[in-house]
């Protein structure tokens, strides 16, 4: 299992017959170093610079240990020594480093990278499915507007969720037990590395048979995410904004015309404010009355209709709103060097962040959850951002803020698990969240894949949410879903009627749908603004609706075994290289292969089918493996299945719809 073999000038290590580490002079496998780093911020977005004092090549080693399941190195350079401990520990090996010397913050650990390797995972990445050829920066922020797709801002590595795992073809994963800014780097010949700015707790391999069992074993050593409500499945999830009245009017529309809806998302239910980005919200978590005079009431009648009220929150308060006034008395929000309130900048008015390392802190916050929200009858809620942790606040916990900025939405996501559950309620609501990192899969129902952009853009539009959700199943993140229509509107850059409607069909081919209006509601293509799109979102929930035997059997499989619902195609046929890079189709489970029209104008779609036995939803026609060109007008969205499914009676009645 555990192998050393000596080599001139160094060693070899390998862990299930893989070679994992080569050690030389020339190329020693570990370094440190000591370094500051300066963290520029505006808007949850960070411009990272890094004065590296010194990087030390460890060259020599010698072995402490050496057991079947246990090696021990000391390796050293002068007057430095870093201890590193390989250990077997169950179904992972594990990488522990120890150095004595305070000063030393810097770390780098390289593996053996095989030649034609795909690399995915990294968390949450927008433009990228194999990371190979890549270095990635790994960083709790904005994803960015445009990301060079107009640049605006962001790059293509910019993402609200990294995590330090990787997942490799030559089947093993790869996390690294962190919350320090880190890079994991695949652009070397024959090797890959880590770099953290501190010593890392340790770093953890898993090796198995095949990419299913790798992901697998990964989800079941992070965590998998808490059961969802069965109502979820039982439509789209409108969001609508505007008070009682419009909110009613919407959802009749809706109605009329058979749409399945589970759920309305009033993010507004706590008020709204305007500002230089558009319609905003008021960040004092209490139900509006003028908006909405009586919401328990109004709960109360949607859900006789089977219909859930499902709201906002977030980790900021506005500090002209009450609850901020209180917080603040209490010594509750994160605090500058001077010791007064942090006023993080946003693109909403003036606020500040709740400190949740302050255990008295996340109590008060979940009582207002509780008394404000869970009580009155809230079905679930957005629970959003957990980026903008300035790294030079100082919390309760006295933790450096380098190291809580990444952790943040971890705990933000772990409020919202723990007063569910407190509360009697984890299985009936549904939560979601928009930024993460190591850890927050044992918290979070649903991740959502931020603000898109409302048009066809490759780096930042509708084709990004494919890669987000597929890098993010490899990262053991099962339950995921988006924007219907996108959020960012700006300038010239506003939804229309093709843009919305093909996002719809995508939606209904996923674990969830929801619809958002956008940052500018009224410049928007909206579901009701005419009477064809209105129809074609009641067809796509229908659609959804009739699935929803196979969603379950998804969601299962994902909390037994940990394979994500959506999961790249390469998953189950590792052997096909054409898959390799294919990040703009995907598989719904191992039956359904969907590749979403991507682009405007466009009545056909080509397609590449892996080898199977495959039919065509809408016309019944089988295929083999190969590339075709699929007729796709709105509405018939390239979907096959396989023809051996289990659910194949279900499959065949889509196109009845």
């Amino acid at each position: 299992m555990l192998e050393f073999r000596k080599i001139r000038n160094g060693f070899e290590l390998y862990y299930k017959n893989h070679l994992l580490i080569r050690h030389t002079k020339s190329h020693p496998c570990v370094q440190i170093g000591a370094g500051k780093g300066k963290f520029q911020a505006k808007n949850g977005e960070f411009k990272i610079k890094e004065k590296l004092k010194e990087r030390i090549e460890l060259k020599a080693f010698r072995l402490l240990e050496k057991t079947n399941s246990q090696i021990k190195f000391e390796f050293k350079s002068e007057k430095k020594i870093l201890i590193l401990t390989v250990k077997i520990n169950g179904k992972q090996l594990e990488i522990t480093p120890h150095c004595e010397k305070s000063n030393i913050n810097r770390f780098w650990l390289s593996f053996k990278a095989d030649k034609d390797e795909a690399i995915y995972g990294c968390g949450e990445q927008f433009s990228e499915l194999n990371l190979n050829g890549k270095k990635v920066p790994l960083w709790v922020q904005e994803k960015g507007i445009g990301r060079g797709e107009p640049q605006i801002s962001g790059d293509w590595f910019t993402t609200y969720f990294p995590q330090p795992t990787f997942i490799s073809t030559s089947h093993y994963y790869c996390h690294v037990q962190t919350t320090a800014y880190s890079e994991l780097n695949f652009s070397h010949e024959g090797y890959h590395e880590i770099y953290v700015w501190e010593i890392p707790n340790k770093v953890v391999i898993g090796k198995f048979k095949t990419l299913i069992e790798v992901v697998s074993n990964l989800s079941e050593y992070i965590g998998r995410q808490p059961k969802l409500p069965p109502w979820i499945f039982d439509g789209v999830i409108l969001g609508i904004q505007g008070g009682e009245e419009i909110v009613l009017e919407k959802l009749g529309k809706a109605l009329d015309k058979d749409m399945n809806v589970c759920a309305l998302w009033c993010q507004d239910w706590q008020g709204i404010r305007f500002t230089d980005f558009g319609k905003q919200l008021f960040w004092d978590w209490k139900y509006d009355e003028s908006l909405y005079p009586n919401l328990p009431s109004l709960i109360e009648k949607l859900e006789k209709g089977d219909i859930r009220f499902l709201g906002y929150i977030n980790c900021f308060l506005a500090m002209d709103g009450d609850l901020y006034k209180e917080a603040s008395e209490k010594g509750y929000m994160i605090r500058n060097k001077e010791g007064n309130v942090y006023e993080v900048e946003t693109f909403n008015a003036d606020c500040s962040i709740v400190d949740l390392t302050n255990p008295e802190a996340c109590d008060w916050l979940k009582s207002i959850i509780k008394i404000n929200m869970i009580d009155i009858g809230l079905g679930g809620w957005m629970a959003d951002y957990g980026e903008y942790t300035p790294v030079d606040a100082v919390f309760h916990s006295g933790k450096d803020g380098k190291l809580i900025h990444n952790e943040y939405p971890v705990l933000w996501a772990q409020i919202n698990y723990e007063v569910l559950k407190e509360s009697n309620k984890l299985e009936e609501t549904f939560y979601f969240t928009r930024s993460g990192f190591s850890g927050i899969s044992n918290y979070t129902m649903s991740m959502f894949s931020g603000d898109q952009l409302v048009n066809w853009s490759k780096m930042d539009g509708i084709a990004t949410v494919m890669p987000a959700f597929l890098s993010l199943g490899f990262c053991g993140v099962g339950y995921t879903h988006f924007d219907i229509g996108g959020y960012t509107t700006l300038g010239e850059f506003v939804r229309n009627k093709e843009v919305f409607m093909r996002w719809a069909e995508l939606a209904a081919f996923t674990m969830f749908m929801r619809t958002h209006e956008g940052n500018r509601p009224s410049e928007n293509w909206q579901f009701d603004s005419d009477e064809e799109t209105l129809e074609h979102l009641a067809r796509m929930s229908r659609i959804h609706v009739l699935l929803k035997p196979y969603l379950l059997h998804l969601s299962k499989e994902y909390q037994k075994k940990g394979i994500p619902p959506m999961r790249a195609c390469i998953m189950h046929y590792e052997n096909d290289y054409n898959l390799r890079e294919m990040k703009h189709q995907y598989m719904l489970g191992q039956d359904m292969l969907i590749a979403p029209v991507i682009e405007p104008k466009k009545e056909k779609w080509e397609v590449y089918l892996p080898d199977d036995d495959w039919v065509h939803v809408w016309s019944d026609k089988e295929y083999k493996k190969g590339n075709y060109i699929i007729e796709a007008p709105i509405g018939d969205p390239p979907v096959f299945y396989r023809k051996t499914s289990d659910f194949k009676k279900i499959f065949e009645t889509l196109k009845k719809i």
